[in-house]
């Protein structure tokens, strides 16, 4: 990968450079709620069933279609779009938005792990949709994911 990759725009950058923006947070992959009278959107510690809650990644994540036929496939060219569904930590959001990458994302820091020690990511934060039934989802709101 090429040095300080992540700083170039994000149409630029290659399919490897792509994936190893994402900061491991695991916050993508929390149910969120969209509330249609007044366009709200909410997260949810309620996690897709593949997430693993202690390592923040998808356990099935290059066939997760299969599995989770609506897992969306974050791209460039669909980030405009999809941005405000995307935490404000977000790597992806935050680069779409022309902003820096935080000091504890593993490209700036050098470790994978700081992410959990920062307390950004979901570890040891969700459960399961398999063990929650959606009517209850609205229970499991977070107020502040930032």
């Amino acid at each position: 990968m090429r040095p300080r990759f992540w700083e170039l725009p994000l149409r630029d950058l290659t399919t490897p450079e792509w994936e190893a923006l994402c900061d491991g947070c695991g916050k993508c992959c929390l149910n969120k709620l969209e509330f249609e009278d007044t366009d709200e959107l909410a997260f949810t510690r309620i996690a897709c069933r593949l997430l693993d809650g202690q390592t923040c990644r998808c356990t099935r994540y290059e066939t997760r279609h299969r599995y989770v036929p609506e897992c969306v496939t974050l791209t460039p060219d669909k980030i405009a779009s999809i941005s405000y569904w995307l935490p404000a930590t977000c790597a992806y959001r935050l680069r779409h938005e022309g902003k820096p990458l935080e000091a504890w994302h593993h490209l700036i820091c050098g470790d994978p792990e700081e992410v959990h020690r920062a307390g950004i990511s979901m570890r040891g934060r969700t459960l399961s949709e398999a063990q929650i039934p959606e009517e209850d989802w609205e229970d499991h709101i977070i107020e502040d994911l930032s």
